[in-house]
């Protein structure tokens, strides 16, 4: 299980029970081997992502809240974005060297084509994969602590008026 901590900034569907939820760098940042040369945020800027999560803790807007990540999942898709588009241009290098020898070319050229373009597929299939897993619920963040509530502000409050 992975956890991240962030503020809601915006309600989300009613319906889905959702809400939208700035987290920014963490822990885990700390011990990532890319911290150094990462500045998704911008330079000087700390790194911030947006993400739409089930609402579960019943979080408000500007509540401060720990978020869920199942590792499962999040390895199922690190899988899918790193190491399929390798596997897929290896197995087109493969195939195309295959197809070169029963030809007579040159192995090299098809090998390089077929390569590349299984890796241009794989792109075009992690697309049609990541539409239909960002509607399955597995997939995304789970809201499972506030930390802390917002409180009202000073100029919200109305103070009633006595008669004396």
């Amino acid at each position: 299980m992975a956890t991240e901590e962030g503020v809601v900034f915006k309600m989300g569907s009613p319906e889905a029970g959702t809400v939208w939820v700035k987290t920014t760098r963490s822990s885990a940042c700390a011990s990532c081997s890319s911290k150094d040369v990462c500045n998704v945020g911008g330079e000087g800027k700390e790194m911030e992502m947006e993400v739409e999560a089930i609402n579960t803790a019943d979080a408000r807007v500007g509540d401060r809240i720990v978020l869920n990540i199942k590792t499962g999942s999040l390895l199922k898709a690190t899988f899918l974005l790193y190491v399929f588009p390798i596997l897929a241009m290896i197995a087109g290098a493969v195939l195309g060297q295959t197809v070169a020898v029963m030809r007579g070319s040159d192995p090299s050229g098809l090998s390089a084509l077929f390569g590349f373009l299984f890796f241009g597929l794989a792109f075009i299939v992690i697309r049609i994969t990541g539409r239909r897993l960002s509607e399955n619920t597995s997939y995304k963040p789970e809201i499972i602590k506030v930390r802390g509530r917002q409180s009202p502000s000073t100029d919200a409050l109305v103070m009633p008026q006595t008669e004396l």
